[in-house]
């Protein structure tokens, strides 16, 4: 795990700590809270069952997405914001999707950059002030980035990823 990664994570974890301590501390957090990871890696093969996922993760870094892209705006959207230098998640698509929807959930305004198969794609403001892409998408590796609008500045997000 790189530096930012683990520095991300370990903030994710304190925001975590920090919100279950104001819960006074009689609910029990859930299996699934507890063992989710964060900065996870998908594989999807095209008609699976597993096809929907979630993943989880902070957003932000001290790169512009600009930089990172070359671009200031795609066909999806706008490259804005800041990221890491290293993508946030790495999406395989062991086969052509039809329609996939990629959609980023978080309390914070977040942006999205991903690269793959064909270019890059920057969103921002899909649905209210979270990113997301949705289409066809080739076989391939994407990367993955969830960016905040200032420097250095990081919140938690999850990402749905499903078919259309």
């Amino acid at each position: 795990m790189n530096r930012n990664k683990l520095r991300k994570t370990i903030l994710f974890l304190g925001v975590l700590f920090s919100l279950v301590g104001m819960q006074n501390m009689t609910p029990v957090l859930s299996q699934d809270l507890q063992l989710t990871p964060i900065f996870e890696d998908v594989n999807l093969y095209p008609k699976s069952p597993q096809n929907r996922m979630i993943i989880r993760g902070l957003s932000g870094g001290p790169i512009s997405a600009k930089e990172t892209t070359g671009r200031e705006n795609t066909v999806t959207g706008p490259c804005v914001g800041f990221i890491d230098k290293k993508p946030d998640h790495r999406l395989i698509l062991n086969g052509f999707f039809e329609s996939l929807k990629l959609e980023v959930k978080s309390s914070e305004d977040t942006t999205l950059v991903i690269r793959g198969p064909g270019g890059s794609w920057c969103n921002d403001d899909f649905e209210g002030k979270n990113p997301g892409i949705t289409g066809q998408w080739f076989s391939g590796t994407y990367e993955i980035w969830i960016g905040s609008y200032q420097r250095n500045k990081y919140y938690p997000y999850v990402i749905k990823i499903s078919p259309e």
